[in-house]
């Protein structure tokens, strides 16, 4: 079994400009195996078509550049290219995100672009888990689980192939602890 830790970021703006949908900026992901083997890693820009010009507080926040989105492709093609990557070792695989945004941002996308997406697998989330495993009032984010664990964030916040580099490293921590 193969184990995806997956991240996205997604356009935003401040406030959270009510009315507008989020859409997938970059992917991130990490392939680590049962034994805890770092395995290989996807990451591409996406280029969104209903706001293609970033904000300038999702440029603040992500570090991602306009020049960046502009250069990359759609949606359509980057899910093309992810679902190839995730069926390249031909072995099971288990997707994992820290929190349960990522997988509805993927579905939403898909729909956007008629893309099927049946073939992936539940998810499992990690930032849940982790509350539990810790019996923890209630979930913390990545940074902060990171810092009950004398993990240093490696990389810039708010990148999904940094969040997803450093919520491997958490997972790895605690792999024979995670339910699936």
């Amino acid at each position: 079994m193969n184990f995806i830790i997956l991240d996205l970021e997604a356009t935003c703006w401040q406030g959270n400009a009510m009315g507008r949908q989020q859409e997938i900026i970059e992917i991130g992901a990490y392939r680590i195996n049962g034994f805890g083997d770092w395995i290989d890693q996807f990451q591409s820009f996406v280029k969104p078509i209903q706001h293609p010009r970033l904000s300038t507080y999702c440029k603040d926040l992500t570090g991602i550049t306009q020049a960046q989105i502009n250069q990359a492709r759609t949606f359509n093609i980057i899910f093309e290219m992810f679902e190839v990557w995730l069926e390249e070792y031909d072995e099971p695989y288990l997707l994992c995100t820290w929190g349960a945004k990522d997988m509805p941002f993927i579905f939403a996308d898909c729909e956007r672009h008629d893309l099927d997406y049946s073939f992936l697998p539940k998810a499992i989330d990690l930032k849940y888990q982790y509350a539990q495993i810790h019996q923890l009032g209630k979930e913390v984010g990545l940074a902060k689980a990171l810092e009950y664990n004398a993990i240093e964030f490696e990389g810039n916040r708010h990148r999904a192939i940094d969040d997803a580099y450093n919520t491997s490293r958490l997972f790895l921590a605690y792999l024979d602890l995670w339910q699936y």
